[in-house]
């Protein structure tokens, strides 16, 4: 077989393997979007939920299809497509397979802005607020650490935010044990994952659409940044300016997801390497495709969170800890081993 012939067989395989993940995708989706429908405190069936959605059926389940599962569905999807997204952007700017939107401090610093607030009564959308400013203002000063310890590099980077978790995680054991007991279930419960706020579930939905197309044309640039820094400055990729729009891209993403649903661990890091696993490294296919499995997974979780012990609720970053936990010490066995490819 020459050298054409065998491009030309790679090339059929990576498209069959290519529309298999997409058809697979696909299930994925409508079987998370109708667990998240059929699930719960109170379980509905198929035609329950057909004559909702038809204008139909009692008032109940109308109110519990659209006011209450409709905008938990769009939430879940929300936050875990960005944490995936987030992930995906990180390990790519550290170069590091186990790397995960929470190991640079920035969900750290929303955790305390948002037990300050809680500590001070404010209300649900002050609270939001504030997770978002902390978030902000934790990103500001892990650029600004890193810069004063010399040249931004994923190394620095990493040091800088894992001392920084490390404080804010200090500083909210800090408030948790200073907080009277009234408000500290709440509080237990925001840091463990919470998708019950609802309101803010299209403006979460829009960010992660606004992030997948605006972050797609540097998918290129990113496959080469994979590779090593002194590899995208060869081929003329201006490696501190993407590394800075990366970081603060990934910033964000995860501030609007730590925002609305709080603390929700490893979607991040297992998401996208399930899609590498399926498709590959390339970002193209990447980012879009951990945006979906991340979103259908996570509703898939806050289903079975809602209904594992119904009536009462299981935080649902608990059953994401459980899931990722056995994933991250498989990840952590195999090393750096395949995860470019």
């Amino acid at each position: 077989m020459n050298r054409s012939e065998d491009q030309s067989g790679r090339r059929i395989y990576f498209q069959r393997r290519l529309s298999t993940t997409v058809i697979l995708t696909g299930a994925l989706l409508i079987l998370a979007c109708f667990t998240g429908l059929t699930e719960g405190g109170v379980s509905l069936s198929l035609h329950q939920i057909l004559w909702a959605l038809l204008g139909r059926g009692t008032p109940v389940i109308r109110t519990i299809l659209w006011q209450l599962r409709m905008p938990r569905i769009l939430m879940a999807f929300s936050v875990g497509g960005l944490l995936a997204l987030s992930g995906t952007l990180l390990q790519v700017l550290l170069r590091n397979p186990l790397a995960d939107p929470y190991v640079l401090g920035v969900s750290g610093g929303a955790a305390v802005a948002a037990l300050l607030s809680l500590l001070g009564g404010l209300p649900l959308y002050w609270v939001m607020g504030n997770a978002f400013i902390g978030s902000a203002a934790a990103t500001l000063l892990l650029l600004v650490l890193t810069r004063l310890t010399g040249p931004i590099t994923p190394t620095r980077l990493l040091l800088t935010g894992i001392v920084m978790a490390s404080g804010f995680g200090a500083i909210v054991t800090l408030l948790l044990a200073l907080s009277p007991d009234p408000t500290l279930h709440a509080m237990l419960f925001w840091l463990m994952g919470n998708l019950g706020y609802g309101p803010g579930s299209r403006l979460s939905l829009l960010a992660l659409i606004l992030a997948v197309l605006l972050l797609w044309p540097f998918a290129g640039q990113l496959n080469v940044l994979l590779r090593g820094v002194d590899a995208a400055q060869s081929l003329g990729v201006h490696t501190g300016r993407i590394m800075i729009g990366l970081y603060l891209a990934a910033s964000l993403v995860t501030a609007i997801a730590v925002t609305d649903a709080g603390m929700i661990g490893f979607v991040g890091l297992i998401v996208p390497h399930m899609v590498r696993f399926a498709v590959g490294a390339d970002h193209r296919r990447l980012l879009p495709l951990a945006a979906l499995w991340g979103g259908s997974l996570l509703v898939l979780a806050d289903a079975l969170a809602r209904s594992l012990l119904a009536p009462r609720e299981l935080p649902v970053g608990v059953l994401t800890a459980f899931l990722g936990i056995p994933l991250f010490l498989v990840l952590l066995a195999r090393g750096n081993r395949s995860w470019t490819r």
